[in-house]
């Protein structure tokens, strides 16, 4: 082709001319951005290439050139250089027939697939282009496909509220990390469980233990200890009677021996062994204490960071949305009824007992809904998997008053507990 012939190409790079030619003829990349230009001359045939000013000035030079040989003239865009080559009269015969001439389409050469036609690029395309209909990914319709197999159902965020929004500037509620504290205590709080061990211990029976835990809470509550330490109390008892058999006479020792642990665990300030030689009558002296304590932490491997019942109430507390002093003291009680009895804690994982307490307290206290959404989401229970324990728990509360071991009745049953037992 003459006009590509015409255009000097100086190579850049020595040697590398051939190769970049051989590049440039297999590229499309040019095509992609639409500056390609097919432009018709006077013998029918087209040049595609990218057009600039250079190359388009050698376009019109050599169509008027031809036009002149032909006597068929062209419209440049100049009218200056009409005027100069031309004249006059050439002039106003060149304007009349560009009237009664077609004009000529701008065409874009589409680089996608070499068999496509070239399409005018014209306002048609531009409002077809945004009255297209948005195309759903194959992902998205994969995704969607899998959730309604699964039998997952996307709820509005909306029925869930963000209970962690106001402690946002609060560094001690750790916003970024708690849910997936709580993740890891759901998967962690079967390691710390308790299996059904009244079986394989020949001087224990489940009221003896009951006596030992009502004892218990009315030890903490005389030293005003803090309820995390009277909640990893009980798991050390009931962990360390699963693997090892107790005899009858040293069932307090275990006791005693397991809250000196967890005051160790939990508390700023620690009972001293003398205070727990007190407080048992005398019947245990300072080195038996220490000997058992040794015994418990060697048996339970030094696991005492366990997820209780009471981590989860803290957090299934707060998301009954604002809840007030009386549903707050309503829970701790209902829940430390079923610590108390061996049935619940053998039967049910600490977190369902926290959300059965929380469930059964709001029964209890008529604060509809009973359950919701919020709810739901932070515990992970429907209500329809933790009603059982939720009976079981509002059974207790129904023997409270006429039962031999009052101390959690009695409890809560005072001035500062807001009077819930009764």
């Amino acid at each position: 082709m003459e006009a590509r012939a015409d255009l000097p190409q100086k190579p850049r790079g020595g040697g590398k001319v051939n190769n970049q030619q051989g590049q440039r003829r297999n590229r499309r990349v040019l095509g992609d951005i639409g500056n390609l230009e097919v432009f018709p001359i006077a013998d029918g045939k087209q040049i595609s290439r990218p057009i600039t000013r250079s190359f388009h000035a050698q376009l019109l030079k050599n169509a008027q050139a031809e036009a002149e040989k032909n006597e068929n003239p062209v419209v440049p865009d100049d009218k200056a250089a009409i005027q100069r080559k031309s004249g006059p009269k050439k002039v106003k015969e060149a304007q009349k027939q560009a009237i009664d001439r077609p004009k000529l389409e701008t065409k874009v050469v589409v680089s996608f697939d070499e068999d496509e036609k070239v399409k005018p690029l014209n306002g048609r395309k531009s409002r077809e282009r945004s009255s297209r209909k948005e195309i759903k990914t194959l992902t998205s319709i994969l995704t969607a496909r899998s959730k309604a197999a699964c039998g997952v159902v996307l709820k509005p965020e909306s029925l869930i509220v963000n209970i962690d929004a106001g402690d946002v500037n609060n560094d001690l509620a750790a916003v970024e990390y708690v849910d997936d504290i709580y993740k890891f205590y759901k998967l962690t709080e079967d390691d710390s469980g308790v299996h059904d061990y009244m079986d394989s211990q020949p001087e224990i029976n489940v009221k003896m233990r009951a006596i030992l835990i009502d004892w218990l809470i009315e030890v903490h509550r005389r030293f005003e200890l803090m309820p995390e330490t009277l909640y990893l109390t009980i798991n050390l008892i009931d962990r360390y009677l699963s693997m090892k058999i107790v005899s009858r006479r040293d069932l307090q020792l275990v006791g005693i021996s397991s809250m000196l642990l967890a005051c160790k665990y939990e508390e700023s300030y620690c009972l001293q062994v003398y205070n727990l030689v007190c407080i048992s009558d005398y019947a245990y002296t300072s080195n038996q204490i220490l000997v058992m304590e040794k015994s418990i932490l060697e048996n339970l491997e030094w696991y005492l960071t366990v997820p209780t019942p009471y981590v989860f109430l803290v957090r299934y507390i707060k998301a009954s949305i604002a809840p007030d002093q009386e549903m707050e003291n309503m829970v701790y009680f209902l829940a430390e009824l079923g610590l108390m009895n061996y049935p619940t804690t053998i039967l049910y994982c600490p977190s369902m007992i926290a959300a059965a307490a929380v469930y059964a307290a709001r029964c209890t206290l008529n604060k509809n809904p009973f359950w919701n959404e919020t709810l739901k989401h932070y515990s992970g229970y429907s209500a329809e998997q933790i009603t059982d324990c939720a009976k079981l728990l509002v059974g207790f509360h129904s023997t409270a008053a006429e039962s031999k071991l009052k101390e959690v009745y009695r409890k809560y049953s005072s001035s500062d507990r807001g009077f819930v037992a009764l």
